[in-house]
């Protein structure tokens, strides 16, 4: 087998020169290259793995790895420094306080990237790089660490060299190392085995020294002199000293080969050490002999405890590859209990040698070794692992304790050493029997409702987990959860879902209902946790068992006063606070505190009513809001700025406590954790950091009490050690769903079996499926996670970010390098975005967005980085660790580089491509710089095979083989971790939770998957959401945790070999992509995305609807103020304006008047032809329908029609839907499904799709129509028993299913979804329902007609009813005239109502008590009774109805009318608000009906079966063939024949033949007809496609070579036309004489279609390049052609330009060389059009810049009189790259072709260049002219 040969993986470190390559070669022959940082020499010693993620300063430091060549598994090293070798320990006096041993013990340094100068630590002094050069040690990064652990793990340790690149060979690109023959550039050494050496000897105390303890702790000997230890010295880490002193006993460190027999001491310590234990018989023949004494206790550590078993009588053995980590688990043999340990070594004790009166004290919980031993009669034990950690968790120190008291004890009482030492903890037995299994059959689980700010789609994800976990125990589960949107409430989960409100009052009524033994309270976030809180004293009489965390313990780290005093009871302290139940309370509080302050409302998620206050003004505000939140407000100390660390800890019954995942916040405290860029694992902390607060996290949980999972949150100084607990969430939060997809570790999962009483070393990880799940993931790669915000949907709203929670979604980026994971997650965000680079956007002053964060916080530093600012300057503004900063402003710098270059530099320089890829640039962000496109740029990419790789998530870096299928892409590597072979269907989901897109579509997709792998397929995941469930790896055969945007899905599509792309069930971001991928060559399955673009593109759309006969409301499209204002009053108001260029933040808006539409299209920036501006007619008072259906082949097979309950102009996300619709007519029902037919037919559906309706006075119009799955498909799908889903997978995979299924729902029960709102979340923000989405989230509820299932939605949304007093403020008198029944029947009902003036009077008008509230001013406001602001601050209101008159809906930011400023109390004050009139009228009537409400069977659901619906209309041409036309057996000579309306004909025919085209049909139309084509002139395409056309409408071609025919013979055009009509039904005839239409004309006796005369004209490539343009641009109106070439001779030109005539607001450039104009006659008509923009010599960037069409042609050398006349201006316009710089982001390009050098084959990759499609598109429209002339 020949060697492999590894270029480095990584880029070189940002700015810094390299140092020189470095080659690490094995035993093996693979050599792996990568760049030098350490001393630059040569060494060979045995290569190894350590698995931590921090501790780099104390590993090198160990003297165990004597020798060895350390390979750190985890990629980024380096990053916190060096500390002061200088600085001397506290307690070891002459010995430095940082490390384990005075020098650096490996042989040389392994590492997959590397930190460089830019380390950031306050103790560090140098870089890791520096120290090693001083030490002379050797070391490289840039090495696939991952590929480099599998080859050890599965080969074995091997012995490796370290080669240096030899002085004076240079490698012109390091980053792509010395391919081929590699020896020559390197030095070469001999290879050394150190484990044949006496390493020992090398590393111990050459003479004897006492080390004493501080005298006030020092412990006494029964004679008075102090205990002692003897420690020999085998290798021993400074910690174990340390550990010793600090406990009060002296140290007598002694030579490895001392004989100790003469000396005096209490008790034997033989430290850890290096190498081989055979080697050492001097030292085991020593310990023979004590043993033999048994003078004294004897504990032995790693190579002590092997030198131990041999001096007992056992063997060691060599382990394959030893065990070197900070995660192994440890069993104990005596208490049962797991510990989490620290490892360094590659021999191990053999078990089975032990001899008599040994026996095992620990094993490896993974692999079963020995990991400790203990001698049954006498105090002597050892153990394999470091109980002293450093590095590591401190988890076993306790060992030390007992050998020192075992010490004392038997100094005290001799008898003592004939016994064996007593461990603490308890027997294995005693802890079983106090810890039993939970025996439950049946548990209630509480869901967590609406999605909402603070509390989203993990929810979902860890409520899927845990009924996962439960049904694989056996467990009958029963679930309560509105959310009909997520997968739990789905089938195949739970056994019964309930969709009812999670409050107290209806879990009670299940309870009582199912009666469950036992519930689970921590599945559903906060709102499942307050009603455990409210129930708590209930559960026990109900019978009912709390699972997994005590109530008590969620009180207390609930209510903040509880859990400081139970901090201080630990030690542990939180920060400096108190806690306050009124205003005054609070004002006292902070005297002692001192400002700034936070506040922070007790009981409350994600930080709701929590704020900064830096002064009393401030503090006075924030607490009268959080006070109505809440009973309690805590004020305490702020210490924005510290950094912001978290860890994910989890406890079993039995007490065993890992911690799973730490991660740190890239924003400083200040910032809600959920609006805070995370990076996990943490990269800026050392191991003493590290495991300070692992160790604080475990002890505060066991002293809590948690059982199962929950979350701790740190405040850290970044310039000390100290630190504060802000908080502890006892309960599955946000974070955990992150900390489960950043490690592979299922927290939920597993936190159900532990509450279930099951310990966590019984559990398996699935994953490796070897290992068990009492152990903490180490990762080999780092993962960003970055919040998105959705302010710009809310009008007023605040952006700045606190520390309450803004953010509505989150996306987690996986990469080798942060550079790598940070890219990515900004593009995941949105779409628009392609890296971190300057961005243009609007934002406010740099320094003041630095200071103040706001959602552009990201935008604004690399706005910053790029104006100059340094690192240290941002530092200050933002207190963002300097390491983050360093690595943007690498990549900052990185970009300003890039943008020097073109293109065409780059095709020579593969290294920068590769650097590039490796920085986590995408294709899109380079080709900006390079003045390129995306698949150009991926064309040279692939071409200089820079691809990425596939890397898995195996929770244990690679130590152990893993059957992942959790996977990602990087660049950093050099190899795949995994096969293709599966070639399985790729899903692409629906990426991050915005508002408008949410869990509904992971609803979609995990369906999608679960029927696929059902059916039998493989299935491919794609997404990079962690809140969901289908990035839950046991979904999907394949998990990709990646962006979906066009160059990761090829990526992988490629790789995979995939079957095809699903991408209809995501929502609009696979959408997006769909027309882009089929264009690359993709297999998209399902409704063609060409028929998608139909749809989503207005003018197609609409011509569309036109052609079937399908109503829609008036729209234009206008581009000036004057036109705007003229098609208003033409429809008359109201009327819905689109800009589409928006500065303000207001998308679409209704509008009333001319005045309202003036002041808004000024806020809309400017309306011009760049910025056109949609106005549509708005139809008031009409009903808006959403029908849910899908289609096969065009063919409708199932649907389902659900109705709005508010009027249209509500966003029918923010809309109330009712399923069976209630209220609506059978004319209208039969009318919506016939246009729904013909709909899914002209678009050719085979999938789901989504049509919105408006109706009024039974007359329907089609508002839009979403080709792919909606929101509403779960809700329906639900709703009718029918699964939407499953039924249009099968559709598009082409599998059997049932069409229009039976229904399955109770007898007459009614379905109603209400939207979640979470604008208490957004400060600021206006709370009225317009055209622009502003939900959250959704629930839905049965009930047994409208008004039961709208009241339960709506109080699982957190709505109370009403107890006694309303408030009215009704706008208009429409609104007042419609309500007054409503409102009498609330008096009638008992309620005070009070009403604002206008109201007030009407109600008292029509006799209904009413109590007057006014808005006062400001002054007046506090005492009034009639103050309304007094009323909702003081909650004297319970409901309050507030119609805004329509006129209302967006005013300026600035304007505040009362309205607002009420109804934002409102919110803030948490009162029930309602401000659509057809939800009040509703909500009364529901409330007059149902007062209380009993659950009964139409409440839950069971189980599910497949979907129903209504018949097919077939839309056939023959409608549009039959009737009379102008091209009816008719001759096509000239454009100058054809009117716009035959062209419309021609158009629609097209489109038919297309959708007959895509389904595969072959149509019969021309049957038995012969067409002849006869070609005086060379022809491909026109003479092609001509055949092609006739043969796919079932006709024949009979193609005439003229070179071959009686032409030859001198035959006449007329007399060959005469011949050929004998046998042909049309003739299409190209020929040079210009005259030969007139011939054709006169003597043909069968139509002519002409096919080109001379350079005259060419009516049917006209035809064609139109039809283009209307599909590429959806309109030929207002667009600017340029025409560039030769236009004297181009008669395709001439024709078009003919043509153009027809279409409105058109305009044409012309640019040609000289001698090559458009001849006159053709250029007098632009001019009588007044089309004419421009004629040019040269193609400027100025006529660029105006270009919607760019059309270019050949130069053709057949028209020229000479050679050199042609010479001259062959080449003078080129359309290459970097033309295209100047050219609009949406225009096309188009060329009739053949092609010589006027387009570059680069711009082939343009998504533009619409050339080859041209081709298509002459197709159809070529069949649609055959079918017009000859058919019939």
């Amino acid at each position: 087998m020949a060697a492999t040969l590894y270029r480095p993986a990584t880029a070189p470190i940002a700015d810094t020169p390299v140092e020189g390559l470095v080659c690490l070669e094995l035993e093996d022959g693979s050599a792996y290259q990568g760049y030098s940082f350490g001393a630059p020499k040569s060494i060979a010693g045995e290569l190894v793995f350590q698995t931590g993620m921090v501790g780099y300063p104390e590993s090198v430091t160990d003297p165990s790895y004597r020798g060895q060549i350390l390979v750190i598994t985890f990629p980024l090293v380096g990053n916190y420094g060096v500390p002061s070798r200088e600085t001397i320990d506290d307690l070891l006096k002459d010995l430095p306080a940082h490390f384990e041993s005075n020098q650096i013990h490996i042989a040389g340094l392994v590492t997959a990237s590397y930190a460089g100068e830019d380390f950031s630590h306050f103790l560090a002094t140098s870089s890791l790089g520096t120290w090693l050069k001083e030490q002379g040690i050797p070391a490289m990064y840039g090495v696939d660490t991952r590929a480099l652990t599998k080859r050890i793990r599965e080969k074995g340790s091997m012995l490796g060299r370290m080669l240096l690149q030899k002085e004076g060979f240079t490698v012109e690109a390091p980053s792509l190392g010395v391919p081929g023959d590699w020896k020559p550039h390197f030095e070469t050494i001999e290879w050394v085995n150190p484990n044949e050496k006496n390493l020992v000897a090398e590393v111990s105390i050459k003479e004897p020294k006492l080390y004493k303890p501080d005298d006030s702790v020092a412990l006494k000997h029964p004679s008075g002199r102090n205990l002692r230890i003897l420690c020999l010295d085998v290798g021993m880490k400074y910690n174990q000293l340390r550990c010793f002193i600090k406990r009060g006993v002296e140290v007598l460190v002694c030579p490895w080969d001392y004989d100790f027999s003469q000396e005096e001491y209490d008790g034997l310590f033989i430290s850890n050490g290096p190498g081989d234990p055979q080697v050492m018989d001097t030292t085991v023949k020593h310990i023979s002999a004590a043993l033999a004494k048994n003078n004294t206790p004897i504990f032995g550590i790693c190579l002590g405890h092997q030198l131990l078993a041999r001096a007992a009588g056992a063997k060691t053995i060599k382990l394959k590859f030893g065990n070197r980590g900070h995660n192994i688990p440890c069993t104990s043999m005596v208490t049962g209990k797991c510990h989490i340990t620290s490892q360094n070594h590659g021999y191990a004790v053999d078990a089975t040698t032990l001899p008599t009166g040994w026996q095992e004290l620990f094993i490896n919980a993974n692999d079963g070794s020995n990991e400790g031993i203990m001698h049954v009669d006498r105090p002597h034990f050892s153990v394999q692992f470091h109980p002293e950690s450093t590095p590591g968790p401190r988890d076993t120190e306790f060992l030390f304790d007992v050998f020192i008291q075992t010490v004392a004890k038997c100094t005290a009482d001799s008898s003592l050493l004939q016994k064996g030492v007593e461990f603490p903890g308890g027997t294995t037995e005693e802890n079983e029997r106090l810890h039993p299994r939970v025996d439950v059959k049946k548990v209630l689980v509480l869901g967590s409702g609406g999605l909402s700010i603070g509390q989203a789609g993990e929810f979902d994800y860890s409520g899927s987990q845990a009924i996962k976990a439960l049904k694989e125990e056996g467990i009958y589960t029963v679930l309560i959860n509105p959310n009909i949107a997520t997968i739990q409430t789905s089938k195949g989960l739970a056994d019964k879902v309930y969709f009812l409100p999670v409050n107290a009052e209806f879990v009670r009524k299940v309870i009582k209902y199912e009666q469950p033994d036992a519930i689970y309270c921590t599945f559903g976030g906060q709102t499942a946790l307050s009603v455990g809180i409210q129930l708590k004293d209930e559960f026990e009489a109900l019978g009912v068992k709390v699972l997994g965390t005590p109530i008590d313990t969620i009180i207390t780290t609930e209510d903040r006063e509880l859990f400081a005093r139970s901090m201080e009871s630990i030690g542990e302290k939180c920060a400096k606070s108190a806690s306050a139940s009124s205003v005054e309370e609070a004002l006292n509080a902070v005297k002692d505190i001192g400002y700034p302050v936070i506040v922070r409302a007790a009981y409350a998620l994600g930080g709701l009513g929590s704020g900064f206050a830096n002064n009393e003004a401030e503090l006075v505000d924030l607490c009268n809001k959080a006070l109505a939140a809440s009973p309690q407000v805590l004020v305490e100390r702020s210490m924005k700025g510290w950094k912001e660390i978290e860890y994910e800890v989890v406890r079993d019954a039995q007490d065993n406590c890992i911690t799973v995942c730490n991660m740190e916040n890239f924003d400083p405290l200040g910032i809600h954790t959920g609006d805070s860029i995370v990076v996990a694992p943490s990269q800026t902390l050392s191991d003493e950091d590290y495991n300070m607060l692992r160790t604080t996290a475990v002890n505060v949980i066991r002293h809590l009490g948690v059982v199962g999972e929950c979350n701790i949150q740190y405040a850290l100084n970044p310039f000390s050690k100290e630190y504060c607990i802000i908080e502890v969430n006892a309960r599955l939060s946000r974070s955990s769903a992150l900390a489960s997809k950043a490690t592979g570790y299922p927290l939920a999962f597993i936190a159900a079996k532990l509450g279930l009483g099951i310990p966590l070393k019984e559990i398996k990880n699935t994953v490796t499926k070897v290992t068990c799940a009492c152990f903490e993931p180490s990762l080999d790669y780092v993962v960003v996670k970055m919040p998105r915000w959705d302010l710009k949907k809310f009008t007023r709203v605040s952006t700045q970010l606190g520390s309450s929670m803004k953010s509505v979604g989150e996306v987690m980026s996986i990469g080798r390098t942060f550079e790598e994971a940070i890219q990515k997650a900004i593009r995941a965000i949105d779409f628009h975005n392609l890296g971190f680079s300057e961005s243009k956007g609007a934002l406010m002053s740099v320094d003041d967005e630095l200071q103040t964060p706001s959602d552009q916080r990201l935008f604004a530093i690399a706005n910053a980085m790029h104006a100059g600012y340094t690192v240290d300057r941002i530092w200050e503004l933002t207190k963002i660790d300097k390491w983050f900063l360093s690595k943007l402003k690498g990549l900052s710098n990185f970009a300003k580089d890039m943008s020097k270059f073109t293109a065409n530099d780059i095709v020579g320089r593969p290294d920068l491509l590769l650097r590039a890829k490796q920085l986590g640039f995408c294709d899109r962000q380079l080709a900006n710089f390079w003045d390129s496109n995306e698949l150009a740029v991926r064309r040279m990419r692939l071409e200089a095979g820079i691809t990425p790789f596939v890397k898995q998530i195996d929770t244990v870096a690679a130590e152990f083989p893993a059957f992942t299928n959790y996977l990602y892409l990087t660049y950093n590597a050099s190899e795949h971790d995994v096969s293709f072979d599966d070639r399985g269907v790729m899903v692409l989901g629906s990426g991050v939770y915005r508002i408008g897109s949410s869990v509904e579509f992971d609803w979609c997709s995990v369906r999608a998957i679960r029927t696929l792998r059902e059916s039998g397929f493989k299935t491919i995941m794609v997404n990079y959401n962690p809140e969901t469930v289908s990035t839950d790896y046991d979904e999907a055969d394949k998990l990709y945790f990646e962006n979906i945007n066009l160059e990761t899905v090829l990526d992988i599509y490629q790789m995979e070999d995939a079957t095809g792309v699903l991408g209809a069930m995501g929502g609009q971001t696979p959408n997006n992509i769909a027309l882009p991928l089929l264009r690359a060559g993709v297999r998209v399955l399902g409704t063609s995305p060409e028929m998608i673009d139909t749809a989503e593109n207005r003018y197609k759309f609409s011509r569309m609807l036109d052609r079937i006969g399908v109503d829609q409301p008036t729209w234009k499209e206008l581009t000036s103020f004057e036109e705007a204002k003229a098609f208003c009053q033409k429809v008359s108001y109201p009327v819905l304006v689109r800009p589409s260029y928006v500065l303000s933040g207001a998308a679409m808006n209704t509008v009333y008047s001319e005045a309202d539409l003036e002041s808004y299209l000024q806020q809309a920036a400017d309306v011009s032809p760049e910025h056109p501006v949609v106005i549509t007619k708005y139809i008031e008072n009409a009903k808006e329908i959403e029908m849910d259906a899908v289609a096969k082949d065009g063919k409708v097979v199932g649907h389902f029609i659900s109705e709005h309950v508010e009027n249209a102009g509500v966003h029918s996300g923010d809309a109330t839907l009712i399923l069976p619709p209630q209220d609506l007519e059978q004319a209208t029902i039969q009318r919506i499904e016939e246009a729904t037919r013909k709909i899914g037919a002209a678009l050719n559906v085979t999938g789901p799709f989504n049509i919105q309706f408006i109706a009024k006075d039974n007359d329907i119009k089609v508002i839009e129509c979403n080709v792919r799955a909606s929101r509403s498909f779960p809700f329906v799908s639900k709703v009718m028993g029918v699964d939407l889903i499953e039924m249009a997978t099968k559709a598009i995979m082409g599998l059997p299913f049932e069409e229009y299924p039976a229904v399955d729902r109770p007898a007459g029960g009614v379905g109603v979804k209400v939207p979640q709102f979470s604008f208490s979340r957004l400060s600021g923000a206006d709370p009225v329902l317009g055209v622009e989405m502003a939900s959250t989230g959704e629930v839905a509820s049965f009930g047994v007609d409208k008004y039961e299932a709208y009241l339960k939605a709506l109080m699982s949304t957190g709505f109370k009813v009403p107890k006694k007093n309303i408030l009215l403020s009704i706008g208009s008198y429409k609104d007042k005239k419609e309500m007054l029944p409503s409102v009498a029947k609330l008096s009638q009902m008992g309620y005070k109502l009070f009403a604002t003036a206008g109201t007030a009077d009407f109600l008292q008008e029509h006799d209904i008590p009413v109590q007057f509230l006014e808005v006062l001013a400001h002054g007046d406001d506090q005492k009034s009774e009639y103050s309304l602001t007094q009323h909702l601050a003081n909650n004297m209101i319970d409901l309050y109805i507030n119609l805004p008159s329509n006129n209302r809906y967006r005013r300026p930011a600035n304007y505040i009318s009362k309205g607002y400023q009420t109804r934002r109390m409102a919110v803030d004050y948490q009162i029930p608000l309602v401000t659509n009139v057809k939800n009040a009228k509703i909500l009364v009537e529901a409330i007059a009906r149902y007062r209380d409400m009993e659950i009964g069977e139409r409440d839950y659901q069971t189980s599910h079966t497949p979907l129903q619906l209504s018949g097919q209309l077939n839309f056939t041409l023959q409608d549009s063939l039959s009737r009379p036309h102008s091209f009816k057996k008719a001759h096509v000579l000239s454009v100058e024949q054809y009117t716009r309306a035959d062209l419309h004909l021609l158009f629609t025919v097209a489109e038919e033949m297309r959708l007959s085209v895509q389904r595969g049909a072959v149509l019969d139309i021309l049957k038995g007809r012969m067409l002849a084509t006869l070609f005086y002139e060379p022809s491909t395409r026109t003479s092609a496609s001509f055949e092609a056309a006739m043969k796919r409408l079932g006709g024949e071609v009979i193609s005439i070579a003229t070179q071959h025919s009686s032409v030859q013979k001198g035959e006449t055009l007329q007399d060959t036309l005469r011949t050929l009509a004998c046998y042909a039904d049309a003739i299409v005839l190209r020929h040079p004489d210009e005259n030969c239409v007139e011939v054709a004309k006169k003597y043909s006796p069968v139509p002519v279609l002409n096919a080109g005369n001379g350079s005259r004209e060419h009516p049917t490539q006209a035809f064609l390049d139109l039809f283009t343009v209307r599909e590429e641009l959806g309109t030929v109106q207002g667009l600017t052609f340029t025409f560039v070439g030769d236009l004297r001779y181009g008669r395709p030109v001439h024709s078009l330009v003919y043509l153009l005539r027809h279409y409105m607001g058109v305009k044409v450039q012309l640019v040609s060389p000289k001698g090559l104009e458009l001849p006159a006659d053709v250029r007098q008509q632009l001019v009588k059009a007044g089309q004419l923009l421009c004629e040019s010599e040269t193609l400027t960037p100025e006529i660029l810049g105006k270009t919607d069409v760019l059309y270019c042609t050949r130069v053709q050398k057949e028209r020229f009189t000479s050679e050199a006349e042609y010479e001259k201006v062959k080449g003078s316009y080129r359309i290459d790259n970097q033309t295209l710089k100047h050219t609009k982001s949406k225009m096309a390009i188009m060329h009739p072709l053949p092609r010589n050098e006027e387009v570059a084959e680069e711009v082939d990759f343009d998504q533009r260049a619409a050339y080859f499609r041209q081709m298509r598109y002459g197709l159809y429209c070529r069949m649609a002219l055959l079918a017009l002339v000859m058919s019939g």
